[in-house]
């Protein structure tokens, strides 16, 4: 019998017979700065599942080890059983959002080199900013997997960088997570879609989850619209 593992602000974790694989259910929650704004929006969930899968497997055979495994359903699919890291790495290309409002510049500022930066992953600290001495300290992760989660992340950003390019769209910001399989190895983990990046057009409309956290426009219509350029151009 399936169990419910673990629930968060946009997916439900459920285990499966085989005990190194779960599988995930994409929920039409929608939350915004630290969940302080919630709704529920009809269709988020199949988009973003959708967007994610896509995206997944194209990292894939760029040779990106992550731990998906297929899309289930339009809703579901099945994953590796990790160990979460509880850091959220965030790489920049632009400047934008609380990085724009933390340090009083516009936003739109294109970064000669991609700004890194990592996050304790804790709904109760409100995600606070962390550094590797801090995170090497409190035994969060181990130096050698902390590089390999930024090298898995830069290749990541050249990546996706290119792919959204050819969608027409730039890849502003992103945040990535990662888990421990069962031999310890560090792999891709969590999703990636417009919840988890910041995309702006040619004009600089935005395409992601600003359009719900800024009220500016309908959020399954934008995501929508990203996923028919990503099929289009993938």
């Amino acid at each position: 019998m399936a169990k419910l593992i673990y629930e968060g602000k946009a997916k439900q974790m459920w285990s499966t017979d085989d005990p190194e694989v779960l599988r995930v259910v994409y929920m039409d929650q929608a939350t915004a700065l630290n969940g302080k704004k919630k709704d529920q929006i009809n269709g988020k969930g199949i988009v973003n599942n959708e967007i994610s899968s896509l995206i997944f497997q194209y990292l894939m055979k760029k040779g990106i080890e992550t731990h998906f495994i297929k899309k289930l359903s339009e809703t579901e699919e099945l994953v590796k059983k990790v160990e979460i890291v509880p850091l959220e790495m965030v790489t920049r290309n632009v400047s934008a959002g609380h990085f724009a409002t933390r340090f009083g510049v516009e936003e739109g500022i294109c970064f000669e080199t991609p700004v890194e930066e990592t996050y304790y992953k804790s709904d109760e600290l409100d995600d606070p900013f962390i550094n590797e001495s801090q995170s090497l300290a409190l035994k969060i992760v181990k130096k050698e997997e902390l590089d390999a989660m930024w090298d898995i992340s830069r290749r990541v950003n050249e990546i996706l960088t290119a792919l959204f390019d050819r969608m027409g769209l730039i890849l502003v910001d992103f945040k990535l997570e990662f888990g421990r399989l069962a031999d310890g190895r560090i792999i891709l983990a969590d999703e990636i879609s417009p919840d988890t990046s910041r995309l702006w057009d040619a004009n600089g409309q935005h395409m992601d989850k600003d359009v719900f956290r800024r009220n500016i426009g309908d959020l399954v219509e934008t995501y929508t619209e990203v996923l028919n350029l990503l099929e289009n151009a993938k």
